[in-house]
């Protein structure tokens, strides 16, 4: 999202993922193309050349074009989308849109005839933003929950380490951490969008310390009803995922072995 993916990179992801044969890879557009207007032809380039190397392998599942909530429906706003739409028609495109100006008929038809996802969200509902949604518009089935901060959700954020104390630090604004009964609406949305899609994603993005891979977690034993296997550094800083854990606790020991 921040840089085009570099194609050592891409190769080198592949290979730490190969054991596994249905890992897919969700990639994220550069905000270059969906927060500015200046792209160019190199840019795309540079965007291709590492995205290529995931698709050659088949690795790739989807191509997240995130918009941020100051993108509004308009005739220009439109006409833009469409053009990168066309401009990276050959990848399995999805697109996130947060305000509820897009939530119109005509919006979801137009990615339906396009065969292009609509990334279902969860997020602070402040305002106009896009409420919660389980549509599919394409064989994509696409979600994100970015965690519920509602007192930083839309605050001008400044990295961790900042002098300037008036301001909240950006890893506040994903630092969340769903509890089961807000997770089960979005099992329930999940399942129901599965039905008519061929792959769903469901993606947590509240990352700030581990709280993304806690909710994964539990998400996982939500849609299938079986204990999940938890890494036990995780588990000791959040101990209610003893409960769906396949496995008791290792004792801890004063000299642990290296990882394998």
């Amino acid at each position: 999202f921040y840089a085009p993916l570099r194609p050592d990179s891409a190769s080198h992801w592949l290979d730490v993922i190969s054991p596994n044969p249905r890992f897919q890879f969700t990639a994220k557009l550069w905000q270059k193309f969906t927060h500015e207007i200046n792209a160019t032809r190199e840019d795309e380039k540079a965007v291709r050349d590492g995205f290529d190397v995931l698709r050659g392998a088949g690795r790739l599942g989807a191509v997240l074009l995130q918009f941020p909530f100051s993108f509004h429906q308009t005739p220009e706003n439109l006409a833009r989308l469409k053009a990168l739409l066309d401009r990276f028609a050959d990848y399995p495109l999805v697109v996130e849109v947060r305000h509820a100006s897009w939530s119109q008929p005509e919006f979801y038809e137009l990615l339906r005839e396009r065969a292009v996802g609509i990334c279902n969200i969860d997020q602070p509902v402040i305002g106009r933003s896009i409420k919660p949604d389980n549509r599919v518009t394409s064989a994509t089935g696409y979600f994100r929950l970015h965690g519920r901060r509602y007192d930083t959700w839309f605050s001008d954020a400044l990295p961790a380490g900042s002098d300037d104390d008036s301001e909240v630090p950006r890893h506040e604004r994903y630092n969340y951490l769903y509890n089961e009964q807000e997770l089960l609406p979005w099992a329930d949305r999940v399942q129901n969008a599965a039905e008519h899609a061929k792959t769903t994603f469901v993606i947590a993005n509240n990352h700030f310390q581990g709280k993304a891979a806690v909710n994964a977690l539990q998400f996982i034993h939500l849609l299938t009803g079986a204990k999940v296997d938890v890494p036990d550094t995780l588990r000791s800083h959040y101990p209610q995922l003893d409960a769906i854990a396949s496995a008791p606790a290792k004792e801890p020991t004063l000299f642990p072995l290296p990882p394998e």
